[in-house]
């Protein structure tokens, strides 16, 4: 089967890598540089196994790169949508990319070819193009990846929701899909992509939910900890509940489908309550950190702050949506000064004023205090000791307790994360 992966960038790399070990692909996307770094065996965005995987495709020759649609899209089976949709500030999704790069490949497909959609689009976006391009067939599978961990997640799918017309369209993509599952769930199209909305909503309200009640733990004097192990002990609830005190959730992917449902309410007259307050809960979360280092310092001018970790996660090397680099936004402009360091990151952009360190050691020297953003796990094999001597004041704010055990046994340290009340020890 001659699957063609439209859009190379995180979602589509992963795909067409994955894809590769079973069936011939192309990898198709419009920035030469791009493809230019790819033939050379470098994928735009660290996932770990990611660049082995890429190189192992092309020497089995199941797998090469273009950015010509004439060429990539001759006599394919199968154009399978992995556009990275960017979105705003306010996490409104743009459809422009994804419409635009249709468009262009859209003339040298052969009629009745099946496009698969697997970037994340408001729900109705599949009805919207099967009346603009009535000559294809339209189905839609939700991502499901998550940096870091995303070649795992796609060989060894737990389920694929597959979202078609007919089942005779699922029926023919089955055989491509069993190679990552044999759990495949074919719905109606619009019902998958409620899917995807519905998933993502329910994590963020999760995740709310505990934030909210996790700061009001802090200030009547109860752990958060043993508010989770109550609630999931709970038969209603669960274990597997998505559960646990820490900092807001950013990066977009949430926040996208959170939006997009609001937006989706608003368009069909169905007055929605819950689900906007999501965002505006996690929104007033964001301020967690600044206002811990308020109470700490009270006023941030001058003060120095070290921030460990600016990656969207560990295990990759993007900065983008970043709820460190957010932060660091926020404290600059009380007048803080941030040095900053990240074990992935060798340069900071342009358009952030972010000192960074090449150590951490460079970066916690006489700082005022520090805040955990990345949770690398070379951040627990530190010596704790050394740094928090080498600081004007030893001050942690860890939003997800990551370094909880690590710090716990330091008298003196003031540690604080989100659902524990403050502590405070003598540092000897």
């Amino acid at each position: 089967m001659k699957v063609v992966i439209l859009g190379l960038w995180h979602l589509g790399c992963v795909t067409a890598a994955c894809v590769a070990k079973f069936e011939q692909v192309v990898g198709l996307d419009f920035d030469p540089a791009n493809i230019t770094r790819l033939k050379n065996g470098t994928p735009p965005i660290f996932e770990p196994g990611l660049e082995q995987l890429l190189a192992a495709g092309v020497n089995t020759g199941r797998l090469s790169f273009t950015d010509d649609p004439r060429s990539a899209c001759q006599d394919a089976e199968l154009l399978w949508i992995c556009i990275d949709t960017p979105v705003d500030e306010q996490d409104r999704v743009d459809l422009v990319p994804l419409e635009e790069s249709i468009a262009k490949c859209a003339p040298f497909l052969k009629p009745g070819t099946m496009i698969l959609i697997s970037s994340q689009i408001p729900a109705g976006t599949s009805r919207f193009l099967e009346q603009k391009y009535p000559n294809f067939r339209f189905a839609y599978s939700p991502e499901n990846l998550r940096l870091g961990k995303a070649i795992e997640i796609f060989l060894k799918a737990d389920r694929v929701i597959l979202g078609v017309r007919t089942l005779k369209d699922a029926d023919e993509l089955t055989p491509l899909l069993r190679h990552f599952t044999d759990r495949i769930v074919p719905v109606r199209t619009e019902s998958a992509e409620m899917i995807k909305h519905g998933i993502n909503s329910f994590l963020a309200l999760s995740i709310s939910f505990m934030n909210e009640l996790s700061r009001i733990c802090e200030r009547v004097g109860a752990d958060a900890k043993e508010l989770e192990l109550g609630l999931k002990s709970e038969a209603r609830i669960g274990p597997r509940a998505y559960l646990s005190a820490g900092g807001p959730f950013s990066g977009g992917t949430l926040a996208r489908d959170v939006v997009a449902l609001t937006e989706i309410g608003d368009a069909v007259h169905e007055r929605l309550v819950l689900i906007p307050a999501i965002k505006a809960s996690n929104d007033t979360h964001k301020n967690w950190t600044e206002a811990k280092l308020i109470e700490e310092l009270k006023d941030l001018a001058g003060r120095k702050i070290t921030i460990l970790g600016l990656t969207y996660k560990p295990n990759t090397d993007t900065l983008r949506r970043s709820l460190a680099v957010e932060i660091c936004r926020s404290l600059m402009a009380k007048g803080a000064r941030i040095q900053a360091y990240d074990p992935a990151i060798q340069g900071i952009p342009a358009n952030l004023a972010i000192s960074l360190a090449s150590s951490i050691d460079e970066a916690v020297t006489h700082a005022d205090a520090i805040v955990i953003c990345t949770e690398w796990p070379a951040f627990r094999r530190v010596a704790w000791a050394n740094i928090l001597r080498a600081m004007a004041q030893p001050i942690v704010i860890d939003a997800n307790g990551f370094l909880s055990e690590n710090l716990s046994t330091f008298p003196g340290i003031v540690y604080r994360q989100v659902g524990k009340p403050r502590e405070e020890r003598v540092f000897a």
